[in-house]
């Protein structure tokens, strides 16, 4: 039975395969600052360095995965995705994101770290949990708050670089959900 640590583990291993720089995103990081959720699928910002890197990784994984050939352009995170399927029909997805140009995007992947994953069993490229909090409140759907909140609820607000993630929100314009989020935290 293919599972999503699988998935996730083959697209982690292309992308190391052909040196492209990665970092895992989505749910499976979102799990490794919080209470961990399910998903279905698995989510990789993939920093395109050189012409041809997306068609090495997708070439690695075909045909584990297959991707469909049209690339889709992404209206929450702003940017490519190439979306691949197992050939069986799991309702399970590999989404492999192109690092595009964006101020806050490049600081979270420049900011990146690697972690051990319980869940994987392996080393992986991780955004800060400040960055998943920014990022989520970004995006602002309720979902994304709800992620938000939990990371700040599990990490603790005393933990992390809270100025970091003011200052971006300041430039996000995004201070209230911040400040709406933290009034709904319970008292430690």
């Amino acid at each position: 039975m293919i599972t999503v640590e699988h998935l996730a583990n083959l697209a982690i291993s292309a992308c190391e395969a052909t040196d492209a720089p990665y970092m895992l995103t989505g749910a499976l990081a979102y799990n490794y600052y919080a209470i961990p959720r399910s998903t279905k699928d698995v989510d990789i910002v993939v920093n395109i360095t050189e012409p041809g890197t997306m068609e090495r990784i997708i070439q690695v994984l075909e045909p584990q995965i297959i991707f469909s050939p049209q690339v889709q352009f992404d209206t929450i995170t702003w940017g490519r995705r190439h979306i691949g399927r197992p050939p069986e029909d799991t309702g399970l997805s590999v989404e492999l994101f192109e690092l595009f140009e964006d101020p806050f995007v490049s600081a979270q992947f420049e900011r990146r770290k690697r972690f051990f994953s319980q869940a994987l069993d392996r080393e992986v490229w991780l955004p800060s949990a400040e960055d998943i909090v920014t990022q989520k409140i970004r995006w602002g759907r309720s979902k994304d708050l709800d992620d938000a909140r939990d990371v700040l609820a599990v990490q603790g607000p005393e933990t992390l670089d809270m100025t970091y993630i003011r200052n971006w929100c300041a430039t996000h314009g995004t201070t209230q959900r911040l400040e709406t989020i933290l009034e709904s935290l319970p008292p430690l």
